[in-house]
């Protein structure tokens, strides 16, 4: 099965652009007649075939088949210093399914810059790769004070590793079919003080366990419960 990312999809008839052109043709050796795939991103997923088979310009007759999920999960997380540890952590958190990625910088975030497009270019192929309808959002890094500000009309938690703190499982804290915030820091955790802060902000305090996990296994632990939760 051939998946082809095509976000700006909105009519009967689509497009490829030159380079998945190229691909469809030149790599894949696709011809008129041929079936492939196309997700948008946003829930769309679409059988089409191909009516001309110009490598710069391929033409495809789409039939559109709709996929909708039944919640919606924003995960904000502090990038880790590895960078390939936080990319593994996109690809497998879209591959389970998720909605909206924010880096946060924290005070004890050992990095400090992400790379959009880069990351972007990693959900991309693991969208293609696992035949997913909805192309997660990546948004500009911001720091934890200056989102915590924002407007979120949903369920909002915070994962952190204090001791002696009151803390529950997610399965204690949500029901089904709503919309999640989840916070995860980075290795050091988050401050008593961002975490008080994000308290006072509406945000309940969640454990994922007792083992202590990295920022990336932590992050991709909420995905998976979240989505086991809405199974």
């Amino acid at each position: 099965m051939h998946i082809f990312y095509t976000p700006d999809i909105a009519q009967n008839t689509y497009t490829l652009n030159e380079e998945e052109s190229k691909h469809c043709v030149r790599v894949l050796r696709l011809k008129i007649g041929e079936i492939v795939n196309l997700v948008d991103g946003k829930g769309g997923f679409y059988t089409a075939e191909i009516t001309s088979d110009n490598p710069k310009k391929v033409i495809l007759s789409v039939e559109n088949e709709f996929h909708k999920r039944n919640h919606y999960l924003h995960i904000a997380v502090a990038p880790t210093k590895n960078i390939d540890r936080f990319e593994w952590f996109l690809e497998k958190a879209t591959e389970l399914g998720i909605d909206e990625i924010t880096p946060i910088i924290s005070d004890r975030s050992e990095r400090k810059i992400v790379k959009e497009d880069r990351l972007n270019k990693v959900i991309t192929s693991a969208v293609k790769q696992s035949i997913k309808a909805y192309h997660p959002i990546v948004n500009e890094a911001t720091s934890l004070d200056a989102f915590l500000k924002l407007p979120f009309d949903g369920e909002k938690l915070i994962a952190h590793c204090i001791a002696n703190e009151e803390k529950k499982f997610i399965s204690d804290l949500v029901n089904p079919h709503q919309k999640y915030l989840v916070l995860v820091g980075p290795e050091g955790d988050f401050t008593p003080e961002e975490v008080s802060l994000a308290l006072n902000k509406g945000f309940k305090p969640l454990t994922l366990g007792d083992n202590r996990l990295r920022t990336e296994t932590a992050a991709l632990a909420v995905c998976f419960e979240i989505n086991y939760l809405n199974r």
